[in-house]
């Protein structure tokens, strides 16, 4: 694969017996593999680690506590302690821990339209104030007005997803409570 952003260079290993590794070195990808793998799974592991690297280093352009400071006073929501991108949020856009304050935003949204985001971001900010799905949580949503139309495009992508990959089972990171942002809003 070739990243859109820097050469990759693919180093086979006799004395790598499992592992794949890559990092930037000098602006190049150093893709490190085994030197038994065969060319498919080199372009599958290749792949993906050029993937993730480059959607890791787009998601440090995106700042989500200014973000979500900027939003909680557009909206009048409560600021979270913290808020951070997570990679283990493969079905949900966001979470919420209402006990600690916490919110974990889906690294899947790195690429979404800045709106989009925003409309994940004030969900789980709405949750800070009421922690269920009730009216009182629609009406404080719904101060956005990109919510509906934000809640279709996830779905939209949501349903694409679907499509083109079987549903990873959920997990939880954590044994608080956590709220689900899920494709339905």
């Amino acid at each position: 694969m070739m990243s859109s952003r820097y050469p990759v260079e693919v180093i086979r290993s006799e004395r790598r017996v499992k592992t794949v590794s890559a990092r930037i070195v000098d602006g190049v990808i150093r893709v490190r593999i085994p030197a038994w793998m065969s060319e498919a799974e080199e372009r599958k592991f290749v792949d993906d680690v050029v993937h993730r690297i480059e959607q890791e280093r787009r998601s440090h352009a995106i700042d989500l506590d200014l973000r979500a400071a900027i939003l909680a006073e557009k909206f009048g929501l409560p600021v979270p302690e913290s808020i951070r991108w997570s990679k283990q949020q493969r079905q949900r856009w966001g979470s919420c821990s209402i006990h600690s304050g916490d919110i974990r935003i889906s690294d899947r949204l790195v690429d979404v339209p800045p709106w989009v985001l925003d409309h994940v971001i004030v969900h789980e900010l709405a949750h800070l104030e009421v922690p269920d799905h009730s009216p009182a949580f629609d009406a404080l949503v719904n101060r956005n007005p990109l919510a509906e139309r934000a809640t279709g495009y996830l779905m939209a992508v949501n349903d694409r997803l679907d499509r083109l990959q079987p549903a990873d089972p959920l997990t939880s990171a954590d044994d608080e409570h956590f709220d689900d942002l899920d494709a339905a809003g």
